[in-house]
């Protein structure tokens, strides 16, 4: 009944996943069915851990992190763990290779959230490499299927679509980051005096990481390009609203694109990959 076990587990993740991100379940979901349950448990694990520095403000998170870090190492090295979220990120971790290197990466930059506030410029781009472009390349390495040619191929455009995801999300979170975790992640930003400019200076970058990533996902497998695309478009999408706001805005309110928006999205790209195929241009 080992099977059963597994199958609970990887439902675990799959519905962690669902509850906290409607946008990345709808990415998923236009993923090729063999690419579905190891990227709910990259998902699962991933958003755990950062659920423990974001609001388990009335728990020890240091010690809670610390734990969670070296269960999910003892599950990687046990090949098991009673920890559903854990067992279905172990599996994944071993079926396709991702290196502990990248995990220990993304735990240094949790533990970094529960002490800096403020980042220089070498912290701010450590941090963003752990927190955000490994998780791009854990999903590479399902994607890629052990072709190392491909994965090294697509490495650094993966590594600038989790660049701009993160980095949207800070611009989109700079009230709440400063307000209910006292962060502000962009290196010489000074909060009470953010304008135009470093809102400008900023949305360079971002629209630059897109650029790059763009490249990659028109390179990615078949089976995995529609639920990479989505996500880009979603994230566009929202990084258009942000643009579209003035500094001021930013400062007072969480930007957020629309559900209807969203599904808007969804369909659009199903819609032009779908003319795609049956013209054999994909």
């Amino acid at each position: 009944m080992f099977e059963l076990f597994e199958s609970v587990s990887a439902s675990c993740s799959r519905m962690i996943t669902k509850a906290y991100s409607t946008s990345f379940s709808l990415g998923i979901q236009t993923l090729d069915k063999r690419f579905r349950e190891p990227i709910y448990g990259i998902y699962a694990m991933v958003r755990f851990a950062d659920e423990i520095v974001d609001t388990f403000h009335d728990h020890d998170k240091k010690q809670l992190l610390q734990e969670f870090r070296q269960q999910t190492f003892e599950a990687i090295d046990r090949r098991i763990s009673l920890n559903p979220v854990l067992h279905s990120f172990q599996k994944v971790v071993h079926s396709y290779g991702i290196p502990k290197e990248q995990i220990e990466a993304f735990f240094n930059s949790m533990e970094m959230d529960l002490e800096q506030t403020a980042y220089g410029r070498a912290g701010y781009e450590e941090y963003i490499y752990g927190s955000a472009e490994v998780v791009g390349l854990m999903c590479l390495r399902v994607f890629t299927e052990g072709d190392e040619a491909e994965y090294q191929r697509l490495t650094e455009p993966a590594r600038a679509l989790g660049a701009a995801f993160q980095k949207v999300n800070f611009l989109r979170d700079m009230k709440s980051d400063l307000e209910d975790r006292g962060r502000v992640y962009f290196p010489g930003v000074d909060f009470a005096n953010f304008g135009t400019s470093s809102k400008r200076m900023i949305e360079a970058e971002i629209e630059e990481d897109f650029r790059q990533a763009l490249k990659g996902i028109r390179m990615l497998p078949k089976g995995a390009r529609e639920g990479v695309l989505l996500a880009y478009r979603y994230y566009m999408a929202l990084f258009a609203g942000i643009k579209a706001a003035p500094a001021e805005k930013i400062k007072e309110m969480r930007i957020r694109v629309p559900d209807y928006k969203k599904f808007a999205v969804l369909l659009y790209t199903i819609a032009g990959l779908r003319v795609r195929y049956a013209a054999g241009l994909e």
